[in-house]
């Protein structure tokens, strides 16, 4: 007999779900100071579903977000420090030979965890870094001719170093198209980097944070994500943003797309409504398709990539009548 599906929850419920959500921003954003829209941005990834890249200078406070990031998700936490002699076992996992079972039982790797912290991602070698692909999409690992499903919730953060540091490797067009954001912390303004060095914020308080809410609230939080609606209006626009990239030789996949999308309904949904604008996939774009592809046949650095794709939005309609 087939189980009749769960009712949706009181609209109570949701509300007190989305405060706590706000309630972990605004937490975080006491540790990582100055950096609230990174923060929130952040946060929107993980009920997105979506992985997340960050990139910048060391000792702007990667990591730190990373680890809060952590925090107030709960639930399991694994780091990986990148590392060129990194091998594919030390990540995944190795089946290892049990002489009691007489049997090879599998031993977990680190990327079992609710929340993943690849720190220098572009450090690990390609060989390495490929074994991160099937993680990142299906959320599971295959080895030897076995499947082992990740933990859910499956949060991976990463970060990079730019690069022309030394060590360091570019990552493939496949390996950055699985991340669902790109973020740039920069340089903390005077008053938050005092803070920081006086111990207020940054690492040293990382202790101070709890969890948002518990796994089930993740989950259930990113489950309402999911079905924020998106009316045609606003499906035509994100197909003509998308058409204009690609003809702007830009490369956008069509799980982009999907992120881009996913991303749009996380930030509706923080702001208390259960339907997408083009504001949204405005806000959420340059983020989304910062360290993706090419513009004009050519590879450009995020600064530059982010000003083009503000150009384009300023240059494709939206058409947007006010339906949803």
């Amino acid at each position: 007999m087939r189980a009749e599906p769960a009712p949706p929850p009181a609209p109570a419920a949701v509300q007190a779900l989305r405060e706590s959500v706000l309630a972990g921003v605004q937490a975080l954003c006491r540790v990582v100071v100055g950096k609230d829209s990174a923060v929130r941005r952040s946060v929107a990834v993980m009920l997105a579903a979506g992985h997340l890249l960050i990139e910048d200078l060391p000792g702007v406070g990667k990591t730190t977000l990373a680890k809060g990031l952590s925090r107030i998700m709960g639930g399991t936490y694994q780091r990986i420090q990148g590392t060129n002699d990194l091998l594919p076992s030390d990540l995944v996992g190795v089946h290892l030979w049990d002489s009691h079972q007489q049997a090879f039982r599998f031993q977990q790797g680190p990327v079992f965890a609710n929340v993943l912290l690849l720190d220098e991602l572009n450090r690990i070698g390609p060989k390495t870094q490929s074994a991160l692909m099937e993680v990142l999409v299906e959320g599971q690992v295959s080895l030897d001719r076995a499947s082992y499903a990740l933990p859910d919730p499956f949060f991976a953060i990463a970060t990079q170093n730019p690069m022309d540091h030394a060590g360091t490797f570019p990552l493939p067009e496949s390996q950055i198209d699985r991340f669902a954001c790109v973020l740039h912390l920069g340089y903390p303004d005077p008053s938050a980097e005092r803070l920081v060095l006086r111990g207020e914020a940054g690492t040293e308080r990382l202790e101070s944070l709890e969890p948002a809410m518990d796994l089930a609230g993740w989950r259930l939080a990113r489950s309402l994500v999911h079905d924020v609606r998106l009316a045609d209006a606003s499906m035509a626009y994100l197909e003509r943003v998308v058409e204009r990239i690609r003809n702007d030789k830009g490369f956008c996949s069509t799980r982009a797309a999907g992120h881009w999308l996913a991303l749009a309904k996380a930030e509706a949904w923080l702001d208390a409504r259960d339907f997408v604008t083009p504001d949204d996939l405005q806000a959420t774009l340059e983020d989304v398709m910062a360290h993706r592809g090419t513009l004009d046949g050519r590879r450009l650095n995020r600064d530059d990539r982010r000003e083009q794709l503000g150009r384009l939005l300023s240059e494709v309609p939206v058409g947007w009548k006010g339906q949803h």
